[in-house]
């Protein structure tokens, strides 16, 4: 097959840059200015790439990576007022737009690697624990601080943290909010290997060569078994619907708007409902 690239998504919304490099597909993330969060656009452009690559024969691996010094650091907040604007807008948000994006990648039948340096947080970590491999620089960044914008991880995308981390590191991630350098990733499981920065580009091409040698019928059933066999029984609807209650919380609002205000929200006590939209006194 002829190398190929391509650019899926508008201008402005950031891109998703598509590269078949004889074998290997690479995906970049790609939005300057916003270190590669991803908008819905970027989303959909993302699940599409995987998903055709899936029906490439030629092709042996797919290599997410980000544009420039950084991974990505999630979905982009920006978007947040006009498309998470509402409980049902919540949800289909996460389930329509985020979820198929990261199940395309789990259930890929192509070996996926994750090229990681610099921040790699919240959406973005979501990507790379989706991967198969995680290789990364030592510039590298993970975590998840959501937690500061009001609002719990998805259990679609909390599934694909757990399954790499475990219960300890994903707790330690979600709760606290602070990020792990490179090293401490390594150690508690969320990288598969991490090298000097001018390394990184050999040692994800030999990860691919020894994905290459192998034969891909192996490596498809392999992966799809070792899916099959540490699936969860799934939530139920009265299990998912109670979750995405937490968007109509006052915490939920005011977290996303102090972010987008550049301020610290002012969190109050949980389980409490919005009565109102209007800006009250301790959001001030």
């Amino acid at each position: 097959m002829s190398d190929i690239a391509e650019e899926r998504t508008a201008e402005g919304q950031g891109r998703i840059l598509v590269a078949d490099e004889g074998s290997v597909r690479f995906v970049t993330l790609a939005h300057p200015g916003k270190l590669n969060a991803l908008g819905a656009a970027m989303w959909r452009g993302l699940a599409g790439a995987i998903q055709e690559a899936a029906g490439q024969p030629g092709l042996r691996c797919v290599v997410i990576r980000g544009e420039g010094k950084d991974f990505a650091a999630g979905a982009d907040i920006a978007e947040f007022p006009a498309l998470r604007g509402t409980r049902e807008a919540v949800r289909h948000y996460h389930e329509s737009t985020i979820a198929p994006a990261l199940r395309a990648i789990a259930e890929c039948p192509l070996p996926t690697v994750a090229m990681i340096r610099g921040i790699c947080v919240g959406g973005g970590l979501e990507i790379a624990c989706s991967c198969d491999l995680r290789v990364a620089a030592r510039s590298a960044r993970l975590g998840a601080p959501i937690g500061r914008l009001g609002f719990p991880m998805a259990p679609a995308e909390l599934s694909g943290l757990l399954a790499v981390a475990g219960r300890a590191t994903t707790l330690e991630l979600l709760l606290e909010g602070r990020l792990l350098d490179a090293a401490e990733a390594y150690a508690k499981g969320l990288l598969t290997r991490v090298v000097d920065e001018g390394e990184l580009e050999q040692e994800v091409s030999r990860t691919v060569a020894r994905i290459a040698a192998g034969a891909p019928l192996a490596a498809t059933l392999n992966k799809s078994m070792v899916r099959r066999l540490a699936a969860a029984q799934p939530l139920t609807e009265e299990e998912l619907a109670a979750f995405f209650d937490y968007s109509d919380t006052p915490d939920h609002h005011k977290g996303v708007a102090a972010f987008l205000e550049g301020r610290q929200p002012a969190f109050g006590r949980p389980g409490r409902r919005d009565e109102t939209t209007s800006t009250t006194e301790d959001e001030q």
